[in-house]
């Protein structure tokens, strides 16, 4: 029996959700999200090829930058396609094994740029507090050794919470709420017990982003600590500073992240545009304004920005 509602289940077709009430202006909506997704690929890309490219900005801080730029695109782009389907009218349907994979794209770089932000803050801990050290602590084998971790750390436990969906039947509804898949919206339409993979993806969030945001805040307690204690108002504005582009990547990245899942777990009878605005701004806000701020407060990459635009100009 377990083997035929996995078969059934595996070819199971699900079907996607625009914007309800607004389908006849799917069309037109499609122009901001088409302009979202050109901004955050191209700030994403001109970010990974600056730092490819420019020798001086071959240092941790940048490699980071670098690999938040990777995470952001890795969590945005398996959306493109099915939203697009979508407003353009070409289908809503989508295999549950597509599904399955775009929700491990989604979930996973979702906890590795989460990552990714705790390891840009030990960078600026480091940096700060240790600036003597800083090469030798962060070198280019450590630091390939942190985004290796990163990675693996966000997609091995994920898949458990994913391959149980293959189990679950799914016999009432397959209308999904969103453009795209996300595991806390497909086991709603299960018609099976559930609770572990609810329990579990709260274990999951609470361990995951509990560790990366509890290791950010005591690095920002070290880095306060160091700071106040530099002696001149210019060099402790200078020191933090350095940290602002950081402190709102944090933000931009864990505030919808938090309101979308406080949203699914206890206001799931709330209006659906309010789920969908917040899924939108959890997947489209930080892969278009991690490469502004950075481009805009950066100075390195702004000159290097620059130095490609107006190659005769200095």
């Amino acid at each position: 029996m377990a083997t035929s509602n996995s078969s059934n289940t595996l070819s199971s077709t699900f079907y996607l959700t625009g914007i309800p009430g607004y389908e006849e202006f799917h069309h037109w909506i499609s122009i901001p999200f088409c302009l979202l997704y050109l901004v955050g690929i191209m700030g994403n890309c001109t970010i990974l090829h600056i730092v490819r490219t420019e020798p001086r900005l071959h240092e941790p801080m940048y490699y980071f930058l670098a690999m938040l730029s990777l995470a952001d695109m890795g969590m945005s782009l398996p959306t493109m396609v099915s939203l697009f389907r979508v407003l353009w009218s070409i289908s809503r349907e989508i295999q549950f094994n597509i599904c399955v994979v775009q929700m491990f794209f989604i979930h996973t770089f979702s906890f590795t740029e989460s990552s990714v932000l705790l390891a840009m803050a030990l960078d600026r801990y480091v940096a700060i507090c240790h600036p003597l050290q800083y090469a030798t602590i962060l070198t280019p084998k450590f630091i390939a050794k942190i985004g290796i971790a990163a990675l693996l750390k966000s997609s091995i436990p994920v898949i458990p919470l994913l391959a149980r969906l293959a189990f679950f039947p799914f016999c009432h509804s397959h209308v999904l709420s969103h453009s795209y898949c996300l595991h806390q919206d497909m086991i709603h339409l299960a018609c099976a017990d559930i609770k572990f993979n609810v329990v579990y993806g709260l274990v999951l969030i609470t361990v995951l982003w509990g560790m990366d945001s509890l290791g950010i805040f005591v690095s920002y307690v070290f880095i306060l600590h160091s700071v106040l204690r530099i002696a001149s108002h210019e060099g402790r504005l200078k020191a933090l500073n350095t940290c602002a582009s950081h402190i709102c990547a944090v933000l931009i990245l864990y505030v919808p992240m938090i309101g979308l899942s406080i949203i699914h777990r206890f206001a799931r009878h709330s209006s659906p545009l309010i789920h969908i605005l917040m899924a939108h701004i959890y997947l489209l806000v930080p892969p278009v304004l991690n490469p502004i701020i950075y481009s805009v407060r950066t100075k390195q990459i702004r000159e290097g920005i620059l130095l490609r635009l107006l190659p005769h100009k200095n």
